[in-house]
């Protein structure tokens, strides 16, 4: 074997290598080959230091094989660590070597190897997408795969066949409009013929990450077409991004607040081959490029890989009960030396607004004063602002490392007191951010696109909230989608914000407090329990000499 590194991995290319050679193995029965298969080469040794060209390990931990891939890269709940884009790519060769494995050798029983976590993956998968089944962009993903590419086809007619024959599945196929020519493909079909088909629900999920599910996870928060993606996962091998506690939001499958996904152009020669650009390193990985905290224009973790895949965020809590109130919280403490982060997101169905809320509450401690830089990647044309701001004559990056160098700086302000509002229109819908400012604050609107000859990046735009000279703070933000605009009755209908004031009222080591006032006068509180977050803790507290009492992690009213 001339390339014993490439196969004696965990890593989604050697699935594919190993599914091949074990599909060789069992079309000649040859026992040898399908034993490397599954469980590696025998007494190979390899260096354990060495890493592939986007520096992962090549031979972590000694494991190998292809139930080694699917013992590592997937949690318990099917989440699969280097993202939905690879696990797209990944799943056809699972797959079929397992559906091979299951003809030939069912003794094997890989169907359920792992508590059957390869048919898990599938359910993962497609919730891993938004309304219009594109796969969203986590760690290196390319915008626009989705649930129709043929690994998915392959997908969801083996889930169908060989996990229970789920009816929601049906409907994914019949959109899909192809099914295999096998013995599952034929199922579908005739599930398809029959009218057996339902809707796939996509409803919010909570999917650990990690292969005991110990190592954070992603929360997708769903409410009446919006669509919040919390990630807070672990580094995700060598695809993954220095992004932790990062977000971003969708209405019924148009991105509102992006991840920008990968910079490579997927077998475009004329760009690089088709291969990753440079600026995936020095922009698309980097912190400063996902709606996140940045503490002094450096990276999580440094930019180190083998700092970021030693740590992990842990989840707080996950409360979906209440439909008018989902809510994700989750901590890290090593992104940066001496900084822990607290983020908690709501999707917040209130009668006092047209569309379901975004509340954003991200609690920053550390033992030192730093700057911090949290942006906003929207889209859209800026509509108005409640601040004074300046444009340059001349663009200028941002910084000069860490993806700081792509941004140009198209606008400057000083924050107001006590908010800032910023609204945008987009695809003829409106949206406002309300944020919790002090006149120390800046606002610098940026755009991609600095230090970048070959326009391979795209020129998106944020608003990034700077705030210096800070150990201990929180950035709290309310984010509103409403109205929407006719270009050909050219009617605007409820283009304005809702929000007459956003407050904290509250914070301490425990508890965080925000009073939400519409413009009508209207008062609704939230608090978030900040240390104990269990559901049968019981929580007693005073506000403004208000007593308040509640049950559980949070309290809305």
């Amino acid at each position: 074997m001339d390339s014993p590194q490439f196969y004696q991995r965990v890593h989604n290319h050697s699935t594919w290598g190993n599914a091949a050679v074990g599909m060789i193995g069992l079309v000649m029965n040859d026992e040898e080959l399908i034993d490397r298969a599954l469980y590696g080469i025998k007494d190979l040794k390899l260096d354990t230091k060495e890493k592939d060209d986007d520096g992962g390990y090549l031979n972590k931990d000694g494991k190998a094989g292809f139930l080694a891939n699917i013992e590592e890269p997937f949690s318990p709940d099917g989440y699969y660590n280097e993202g939905p884009y690879y696990q797209r790519y990944a799943m056809y060769p699972f797959l079929i070597f397992a559906e091979g494995l299951q003809n030939v050798k069912p003794e094997l029983k890989i169907f359920e190897y792992k508590e059957g976590v390869l048919l898990k993956s599938i359910n993962a998968l497609l919730n891993l997408s938004d309304a219009d089944g594109d796969f969203f962009p986590l760690n290196d993903g390319q915008k626009g795969m989705s649930y129709y590419n043929s690994a998915l086809v392959t997908a969801v007619d083996i889930s169908y066949h060989y996990g229970g024959q789920d009816a929601g599945l049906l409907s994914i196929a019949k959109e899909q409009n192809q099914v295999l020519l096998d013995d599952s493909g034929l199922a579908v079909a005739l599930g398809i013929k029959n009218g057996s088909e339902e809707p796939f629900r996509k409803e919010s999920i909570n999917l650990s990450d990690g292969p005991e599910g110990k190592q954070g996870g992603v929360g997708i928060l769903r409410n009446e077409g919006m669509e919040l993606v919390f990630k807070y996962a672990s580094q995700g091998s060598s695809h993954g991004h220095y992004d932790k506690l990062s977000y971003s939001l969708y209405e019924n499958g148009e991105e509102i607040l992006q991840d920008y996904g990968l910079a490579r152009f997927v077998n475009i020669e004329q760009k690089g081959g088709g291969n990753y650009l440079k600026e995936n390193k020095t922009w698309a990985k980097q912190t400063i490029a996902h709606n996140t905290v940045t503490q002094n224009e450096t990276s999580h973790y440094n930019g180190k890989y083998e700092i970021g895949s030693q740590n992990h965020p842990d989840l707080h809590y996950f409360s979906t009960d209440n439909d008018n109130v989902q809510v994700i919280s989750a901590k890290v403490n090593n992104t940066y030396i001496g900084t822990d982060m607290l983020r908690t997101m709501a999707v917040i169905k209130d009668e006092d607004f047209e569309k379901p809320y975004i509340l954003d509450v991200m609690k920053v401690s550390s033992i030192s004063d730093n700057q911090y830089d949290f942006p906003f990647y929207y889209f859209g044309q800026v509509l108005e602002t409640n601040f004074d701001y300046s444009t340059p004559q001349t663009l200028k990056p941002l910084g000069t490392k860490n993806g700081y160098q792509h941004l140009f700086v198209e606008g400057s302000a000083k924050a107001n007191n006590d908010n800032s509002k910023f609204s945008w229109l987009n695809n003829n819908k409106f949206y406002t951010l309300t944020t919790v400012t002090s006149d120390k604050d800046e606002l610098l609107f940026t755009r991609i696109g600095a230090n970048d000859p070959d326009f391979n990046l795209r020129r998106d735009p944020s608003l990034l909230l700077r705030r210096k000279d800070s150990k201990n703070t929180t950035f709290v933000s309310v984010i509103e989608a409403h109205g929407s605009y006719s270009p050909v009755s050219e009617s605007a209908l409820n283009s304005n914000s809702n929000i007459k004031e956003l407050k904290v009222i509250l914070d301490t080591k425990d508890y965080t407090a925000i009073a939400i006032t519409t413009i009508s006068g209207k008062e609704k509180l939230f608090i978030t329990s900040n240390v104990n977050a269990s559901l049968e803790a019981t929580h007693n507290l005073k506000i403004n000499d208000k007593d308040y009492q509640f049950t559980g992690s949070y309290y809305f009213k």
